[in-house]
């Protein structure tokens, strides 16, 4: 519920399906998940995890991002990514992420994000 407190523990998961959008095919074949598409949807997937506790008019941007990205995931395969809320400290929140494919895990790491107010337009 918006404006409830942010505690440890707040959770997301998303699958996404890796097209063409997703890919880099330096690797051959089809293509491979590449690192940059997996960071963002592990930065999408912890917002979704906060995003819905948030008072109106606040969201969260990303400013640290501390993953290792160690198996290839083929174009096709369906990639789920995790994002747990680890620490809230006052507008500063940490995550845990992981992503994993249909076969294994292939990437995880720690995602740090802060709070803002977003501008009103008027």
């Amino acid at each position: 519920m918006a404006g409830e407190p942010l505690t440890p523990g707040l959770m997301a998961e998303t699958v996404t399906t890796v097209d063409d959008a997703l890919v880099v095919k330096h690797m051959g074949g089809d293509g491979v998940l590449s690192t940059p598409s997996m960071i963002g949807l592990m930065e999408r997937t912890a917002i979704q995890a906060v995003q819905p506790h948030l008072l109106e008019g606040q969201t969260t941007v990303g400013f640290e991002v501390n993953v290792k990205h160690f198996g290839a995931t083929p174009k096709g395969q369906k990639v789920t990514v995790r994002a747990e809320l680890l620490e809230v400290d006052g507008r500063k929140l940490r995550f845990k992420i992981e992503a994993r494919d249909e076969d294994k895990k292939v990437g995880e790491g720690t995602h740090r994000r802060a709070i803002i107010q977003v501008q009103s337009k008027s």
